[in-house]
């Protein structure tokens, strides 16, 4: 899924306290015809991408909105195309009360705070480097379809567990979660980002809005309110934002900044911009496939484009980035990376484009073994 540069790669490490680096030094979806948006549900919550969504919109300016959103096109961009900063890795070792101890024949064996996690992954290509009595020893096994949002059921060896249990990361509070889609309830690949992000919020030197698109379960909103932004969270699923919910109370972040909305990301974005609202960072996670209330598509490929044109016009003028990662998909960085510059031309900074892995860290949580690949990411940055 991922290509492989000629190019040497830069690394930026994201260690245990999962704070990123800079680059050791520098290296080196398309189908865009202007297309009506037709929405889509939520990306992960329940495993959503083949279920329909109920959508909502708690605020109470979108209460009063036609039913039918007006048809936005691709606008044409002018001007030179932002710099350049690929392929760049960005490495975690975890953070908090989650590490990788182990991966292997197509399998990841993970710590999340007392528990040992056992989950399919296909780019474990290579065998398991502890022995299979450590193996044996978790505490929950996923089973089933290993596509990423493919139906199963957790098996507990050990014990009956409960749904949740509690988890700390990056100085947030959260529950974990076992779901039928094999998902925990929060994403570790992007303690990169989320640490990036949380750096940028506490040197900004003046209020920072952050807008968190398909945000899940709300881990990365939190991170954000924590270190003080206002924060706009956007998920299709009820499910989702109840979760959410309930992360803020056990984040002691009840007064916090958060606008909790649930509603189809593409449609909010478009009123956004009618309404001439803008954000100083904005995280995308969109889904490859999914499915909205209506029955309507989203895919990724035919309806990417017009999402970043849209995220474009909503970054405020001291914007200090725009975040896209995408899961799961037969595609290069250089797909989502040329995109990306594409889509910024004429507003100056620079694109980073790479992949986000995650580092053994055996038993301990602190002896590095091999480098996990999770994701495809780009980012735009000012400078």
């Amino acid at each position: 899924m991922k290509n492989k540069e000629r190019r040497p790669m830069q690394k930026a490490s994201a260690g245990k306290a999962g704070k990123v680096t800079k680059p050791v030094k520098a290296g080196p979806r398309e189908a865009d015809r202007a297309a009506p948006y037709k929405p889509r549900g939520s990306r992960r919550s329940e495993g959503a991408a083949q279920t329909p969504r109920a959508t909502e919109a708690p605020s109470p300016d979108d209460s009063a909105r036609a039913p039918i959103e007006p048809q936005r096109t691709l606008i044409v961009r002018t001007g030179e195309r932002p710099a350049e900063r690929v392929p760049l890795i960005l490495e975690s070792q975890g953070a908090g009360d989650f590490h990788l101890i182990d991966s292997g024949a197509g399998e990841k064996l993970e710590q999340y705070g007392p528990y040992r996690v056992v989950r399919p992954e296909a780019q474990a290509l290579w065998p398991k480097a502890l022995p299979a009595h450590v193996w044996e020893k978790a505490d929950a096994i996923f089973t089933g379809d290993t596509d990423e949002d493919g139906m199963g059921r957790w098996k507990f060896p050990r014990e009956a567990l409960g749904e949740t249990w509690p988890l700390s990361l990056l100085g947030v509070d959260f529950l974990g979660r076992f779901t039928s889609f094999r998902h925990v309830g929060v994403f570790p690949e992007q303690i990169a980002h989320w640490s990036w992000m949380k750096e940028c919020v506490e040197t900004a030197g003046r209020p920072l809005k952050v807008l968190n698109l398909f945000g899940y379960t709300g881990v990365a909103s939190l991170v954000a309110a924590a270190a003080g932004a206002e924060v706009t969270h956007v998920d299709a699923s009820k499910k989702a934002i109840g979760w959410a919910r309930e992360n803020q109370s056990l984040s002691r972040l009840d007064k916090a900044p958060i606008r909790w909305i649930c509603d189809d990301a593409m449609k909010f974005i478009q009123r956004e911009e009618r309404r001439g609202h803008r954000y100083d960072i904005i995280l995308t996670d969109p889904p490859k496939f999914g499915r909205g209330p209506n029955g309507e598509v989203w895919q990724l490929f035919e309806h990417l484009p017009l999402m970043l044109d849209i995220c474009r016009e909503l970054l405020a003028p001291k914007a200090l980035g725009l975040v896209l990662t995408a899961y799961s998909i037969r595609a290069s960085f250089y797909s989502i990376h040329e995109l990306m510059r594409e889509t910024m031309r004429g507003k100056g900074g620079l694109v980073e484009s790479g992949e986000l892995v995650i580092r053994e860290a055996g038993l301990d949580g602190k002896t590095p073994g091999r480098a996990l690949s999770t994701s495809l990411f780009s980012r735009w940055v000012p400078k």
